[in-house]
């Protein structure tokens, strides 16, 4: 999509992720005879991460923003990450 967008990234992507098998997935090919059965959407992903284009870091659950557009979060958590959305979109206008 980003191509498509003519945006040239100068650093891998920064995936935050809160599954570490799926990161251990994305990031050994070792395990690729178990799991012939998922999507090829999901080595593309590795691909992605072996041509040094994308970065799969470990977000804990509780600290995971895309929930908010994902999940049914309690309405505590919910303000939480709205405020940490909010602070992190200020942060980036400076």
């Amino acid at each position: 999509m980003l191509d498509e967008l003519k945006f040239e990234a100068k650093k891998p992507i920064k995936l935050l992720i809160d599954n570490k098998s799926a990161i251990n997935l994305a990031k050994n090919p070792v395990s690729h005879g178990r799991s012939k059965h998922i999507e090829t959407k999901f080595h593309f992903l590795r691909e992605q991460v072996n041509n040094g284009k994308l970065e799969m870091t470990y977000c804990s659950t509780d600290t995971q923003l895309a929930d908010i557009l994902t999940k049914a979060i309690r309405p505590d958590r919910f303000v939480k990450l709205i405020i940490e959305l909010v602070v992190i979109s200020c942060d980036d206008l400076d």
